[in-house]
């Protein structure tokens, strides 16, 4: 006999949940009966977790969605906000750390770019100091001091970070966004010490263009509003930042206005992970039906702004 992991009874015909891999009693054998992680997030795969029918994987599942549950994530619990919402969770702590590298060190503690050495260590990926693990993933919300940077990236994880996140899932979406952030970098790192021109670098241009990567797989169709005016297929977008990347690789890309210090092998190495990993989800995610341009909302839209 089995025993329901809810209220401990003992059962001789036990149900396991599809979404969490638990086992329970008649009484409590729906989700909403035993606080199911799984209808907590709002996330297409039962969040943080992909669903699975039988056997090793589905009880790998469960122990993953209950851990996360006792750790605050579950329905009510302090941590339950970030269940669906991984791309506000991005952009929060990109503006934060905006805040902390050029308001708050530099005034509170006189740690700034131009005046201590530690600031670069803390914020940016060097080619000089490529063991330092923590500016892997500190450099991906870190960014340039003027607006633009900032804004820039922004807005393109905003539309499409949110479509991504809601296709594959929180969880998923996390690994990516910071999976491809992190071997961005390495990668821009990589192509400077193959060029011997020694490089510092920061911002989530790998993760966004990882984002814009996957959408040109997962959306083919979908069209994208250039300044929210000129209506353009995403496909065309992905081509034109590949072909910038390479150029700019090779040395023979024509440098945009404030753009001299772009990191061409980050934005290469970010949209290439995208398209792979777009590539490998594009036959498991649940589309929307495809619209007519002009359409709106989250799912059924077939544009959005870049």
């Amino acid at each position: 006999m089995a025993e329901c992991d809810e209220c401990g009874d003992h059962t001789s015909m036990p149900y396991t949940c599809n979404r969490c891999g638990e086992k329970f009693c008649g009484k409590h054998r729906l989700p909403e009966k035993h606080d199911c992680p799984g209808l907590q997030w709002g996330d297409p795969q039962g969040v943080w977790q992909e669903e699975q029918s039988t056997g090793k994987g589905q009880q790998e599942s469960g122990g993953i969605a209950k851990a996360l549950s006792g750790l605050g994530f579950g329905r009510g619990g302090a941590l339950s906000y970030f269940r669906g919402n991984m791309t506000f969770v991005f952009l929060a702590l990109m503006w934060l750390t905006w805040g902390l590298q050029y308001f708050i060190l530099p005034v509170a503690l006189d740690i700034g770019p131009r005046t201590n050495q530690l600031w670069y260590d803390i914020f940016t990926l060097q080619s000089a100091h490529p063991e330092y693990i923590w500016a892997w993933f500190t450099s991906i919300f870190a960014h340039a001091p003027g607006f633009g940077h900032i804004a820039g990236n922004s807005i393109v994880i905003f539309f499409f970070g949110r479509l991504v996140e809601e296709y594959v899932g929180s969880r998923d979406y996390t690994l990516i966004f910071l999976g491809s952030g992190v071997l961005a970098g390495l990668g821009q790192i990589g192509f400077a010490l193959i060029q011997g021109n020694p490089t510092a670098l920061y911002g989530a241009s790998g993760a966004a263009l990882a984002m814009l990567g996957a959408l040109t797989i997962i959306r083919p169709n979908l069209t994208v509003l250039i300044y929210f005016l000129i209506p353009t297929p995403i496909w065309v977008i992905t081509g034109l930042y590949a072909l910038l990347s390479v150029t700019g690789i090779l040395g023979g890309g024509v440098p945009l206005p404030g753009q001299a210090n772009v990191a061409h092998g980050a934005h290469l190495v970010g949209l290439v992970i995208g398209l792979l990993y777009g590539q490998r989800v594009k036959g498991e995610v649940r589309l929307p039906r495809e619209t007519q341009l002009g359409g709106g909302g989250r799912r059924g839209g077939g544009r959005g702004p870049f």
